[in-house]
């Protein structure tokens, strides 16, 4: 999507939002925005601002900007990155960018981190309901749109996301009904469950999740899965994210497990 203006309309704040460790106040027009968020970036991006810092998420995107959204960076200064070895969010480096807003909304922040990050800036969490990195699309773009005083702009933004998927359903009806999975060669095989973004595309699409991934995943947005298990695996389409695609597939196509399946 085109980025909108840069300024939010006037009177849009200040703004209140709930989310997992109580509510935060957005007193004024963000400018310096830092996402500790995987993937939150991607909202503020289509809303028309350049975060300051981004978190890195996957390890091949500059700036941890995907290609998708190098429209909307335009020519804009790529944000600096972070990472997150497991550890948490990088706070001093955070500090050091002087942000004015804090946006975790798909992410796994703890109490503890939420209040060392609130003493910098005022921090919006993941919502309280729900697994850890599991908000949808749609509640990160909203939430993010109410955080920039842009909550029109990101219901529309929203509203034209869903029919772009919805006609690509309608273009495929051979999808309807049939199975698939998202899944990763991560440790073993990693599977990622219903309340996950890839897999909600998956069943906008038409798609429906195997039977039992719900349960095997359970309240978390993805897990390993062990080899016997390697049935969930045995849809009519797997989606695979890879870092090395090649490297990767060779990987999955030496196991003998692996080989056994039907699915695409």
């Amino acid at each position: 999507a085109a980025p909108s203006g840069d300024s939010a309309p006037k009177g849009a704040f200040p703004v209140t939002l709930d989310h997992k460790y109580g509510t935060t106040t957005v007193k004024k027009d963000p400018q310096r925005i830092v996402t500790v968020g995987l993937s939150d970036q991607d909202a503020v991006l289509a809303l028309g601002k350049v975060p300051v810092g981004t978190t890195e998420w996957f390890g091949e995107f500059k700036g941890a900007i995907g290609p998708w959204a190098e429209k909307a960076l335009g020519d804009k200064a790529r944000p600096t990155v972070l990472h997150d070895d497991g550890t948490g969010p990088q706070v001093e480096k955070i500090a050091s960018l002087r942000p004015d807003l804090i946006l975790a909304l798909y992410s796994g922040l703890t109490k503890d981190q939420y209040r060392t990050l609130s003493k910098i800036a005022p921090v919006v969490a993941q919502p309280k309901d729900g697994a850890d990195w599991g908000i949808s699309w749609q509640d990160q773009t909203t939430q993010v749109g109410k955080a920039l005083g842009k909550s029109d702009e990101a219901k529309a933004l929203v509203a034209s996301t869903e029919k772009h998927i919805a006609d690509a359903a309608a273009a495929h009806p051979e999808f309807k009904g049939k199975t698939a999975v998202m899944a990763t060669p991560y440790e073993g095989m990693y599977v990622y469950g219903p309340q996950d973004n890839r897999s909600r595309v998956l069943t906008g699409l038409g798609f429906q999740l195997p039977t039992g991934l719900d349960k095997v995943v359970g309240e978390a947005f993805g897990a390993n899965i062990s080899k016997e298990r390697t049935d969930l695996l045995d849809t009519d389409a797997v989606a695979w994210i890879v870092t090395d695609p090649a490297k990767d597939a060779e990987k999955l196509h030496a196991d003998p497990l692996y080989g056994k399946l039907d699915a695409v």
